[in-house]
């Protein structure tokens, strides 16, 4: 299946108001509001309470929980939650993952960094587990709503807007709401930001015809052999099937895709807080420059995958994506200057959200019905277990490579070093782009 190639801007933009695609925005939201909250600016709370670099990549260690989803994601799949599935089948699963993120941000708030980091990131686990659950079902919801790879494009461009708008908040106006009332009290307003997806779940989101069809919901009981060899196996099996010899490459290309972001991201906050950048002034520049940048950067990959196809957008973003951590390398030689600092911010904004609507627009259009959540897991999974497993030793290589250097000249080739790890992503993406164009029959959308 192709995508239109006579969609406009103005064409995305009425989309826009939609009531499905206003839903996606909101849900989008909800579902990008946690990830830093348990990742980058909770290593900055913990920074600035004298935690070590090392202690901070390792518990940046919570965030395999969004890596290993695809482990349970079969049990999305297949069953309805008690009580709450009377909603429907992922109104009901995306409702429960809401509530609990809330119960362990909520922890979090009260516990605090200086409470004991043990308990501290067990909460942390929590609500990272719950938001990694919650990301399953709104996945499989945008692409099960969707009624054709168009619409599909304009729903994920409206899932990323709200997407990048969370990690916004929870990257740069909460800097700035600490600054004045405190971490923990602007915990406790994020917490009630959930409730965006809660009202996204409650009023705006319709259960999706695919989820209801004899096809995806009659199968043999979960407890049973055949059950369960259809809930684990079978996502894997018709993967395979689908997409034949190509599907080793796409699952290559995808795990490497954002490895520069993943390695980079713990270290990004106890950078500007050792360079002495403050919060507010961060969190000003995220706010504006980053917010506007992002934002082109998603409607750019967007109106790409719309006009050029999947995989063209997954090659452009390819290339821009290491591009920031390239720039925060001049960040860190400029010792912190603010001019330098905000064009870094452009470039990092429009960079990585155009990467990120470009891979995950890609990975949308490689699952099959029947499978929705349980597929999408295992292409996010991909994409995010490499880079979330060496995220873990950033705090240790920074301290190394700073070693006989100041600790700025460490961050500055820490950076460098995470940029080139994004040579083998694009090397493996024009491999694919070719053959894709050399075979266009091969069983993958070559947009």
């Amino acid at each position: 299946m192709s995508v239109a190639h006579k969609q406009t801007f103005a064409d995305v933009v009425r989309a826009l108001r939609r009531p499905k695609v206003l839903a996606m925005l909101l849900l989008g939201f909800s579902s990008g509001l946690p990830l830093y909250l348990v990742g980058n600016t909770m290593g900055y709370w913990m920074r600035e309470n004298g935690s070590e670099l090392s202690a901070i990549g390792f518990l940046s260690w919570v965030g395999l929980a969004y890596t290993l989803k695809f482990l349970w994601a079969p049990i999305i799949d297949k069953t309805n939650v008690p009580l709450l599935g009377r909603l429907g089948h992922r109104r009901g699963w995306m409702l429960l993952s809401q509530l609990i993120v809330a119960v362990g941000l909520a922890g979090m708030a009260i516990v605090q960094p200086q409470g004991g980091l043990v308990v501290f990131g067990a909460l942390a686990l929590m609500a990272a587990f719950a938001s990694a659950t919650q990301d399953i079902v709104v996945d499989a919801w945008r692409i099960e709503i969707a009624d054709d790879a168009e619409e599909l494009g304009l729903l994920t461009s409206g899932t990323q807007f709200g997407y990048r708008s969370a990690l916004l908040v929870t990257d740069a106006l909460i800097l700035i709401l600490a600054t004045y009332i405190g971490w923990a009290l602007s915990y406790w307003a994020m917490v009630a930001l959930m409730g965006v997806g809660v009202a996204a779940v409650l009023l705006l989101a319709r259960e999706p015809a695919a989820s209801q069809t004899p096809k995806v919901r009659e199968h043999a009981p979960l407890w049973t052999l055949s059950g369960l060899w259809d809930a684990i196996a079978g996502p894997f099996i018709a993967f395979f099937k689908t997409h034949g010899k190509w599907a080793l490459l796409m699952l290559a290309a995808i795990s490497l895709y954002r490895l520069p972001d993943f390695v980079m991201g713990p270290m990004s906050n106890p950078f500007y807080a050792d360079i002495g950048i403050s919060k507010e002034f961060v969190g000003e520049i995220r706010a504006s420059i980053g917010l506007g940048t992002s934002m082109l950067g998603i409607a750019a990959a967007g109106i790409s995958a719309v006009r050029f196809g999947f995989v063209p957008t997954l090659l452009a973003g390819a290339i821009l994506g290491p591009g920031s951590n390239a720039a925060f390398t001049w960040v860190a030689y400029a010792s912190g200057d603010h001019s330098v600092f905000a064009v870094a911010m452009a470039i990092d904004g429009f960079a990585t959200g155009f990467a990120g609507t470009a891979l995950v627009a890609y990975m949308s259009s490689l699952t099959s019905v029947g499978y929705t959540a349980t597929q999408y897991a295992l292409l996010s999974s991909f994409y995010a277990l490499l880079g979330k497993l060496l995220k873990g030793f950033s705090g240790v290589a920074v301290e190394q490579l700073a070693l006989g250097r100041s600790l700025a000249e460490g961050y500055g080739l820490f950076f460098l070093g995470t940029a080139l790890a994004g040579i083998p992503a694009l090397l493996l993406c024009l491999w694919l782009s070719q053959r894709m164009r050399t075979a266009p029959a091969a069983g993958v959308q070559a947009g």
